[in-house]
């Protein structure tokens, strides 16, 4: 990123943030296709390599930026200052952890899905009567 402007930078920080919206998107659809009776597993695998690709790429576009701010910033205040980049990466890097908490949540509940699917699945083949869901 040689020479880019602050506008081009903030471009970039701003479909950053749209990957991180995507993510969460994958994320959820393969939540929910995973929460139908019969999911279709092309399904899940495609919003899995969906979330896994754009996980990978806001990683990377992140880093970029971290590291472009890292060699620009001084610490100190001063005509030209880094505070502004500084508290964007602030920013993005709240976003990124907000995102990751999000990810994580969407993970555990993906968990206990597959587990209750399992479960009536189970069920199902044992033909044992199904407990009531809460």
């Amino acid at each position: 990123m040689a020479m880019a402007s602050p506008m081009d930078r903030l471009q970039v920080l701003d479909n950053i943030e749209k990957d991180i919206a995507t993510v969460l998107q994958s994320a959820g659809q393969a939540l929910t296709e995973l929460s139908k009776d019969k999911p279709a597993n092309k399904q899940v695998e495609a919003h899995v390599n969906q979330f896994r690709q754009t996980l990978t790429n806001v990683e990377t576009e992140l880093a970029k930026q971290i590291n472009y701010l890292t060699q620009v910033s001084t610490g100190q205040a001063h005509e030209g200052s880094s505070y502004n980049s500084q508290k964007t990466l602030q920013m993005a890097m709240h976003r990124l952890d907000h995102a990751r908490t999000r990810v994580n949540e969407l993970e555990a509940i993906k968990s206990k899905h597959i587990q209750l699917l399992q479960q009536h699945q189970l069920q199902k083949q044992q033909g044992m009567p199904q407990p009531p869901q809460s």
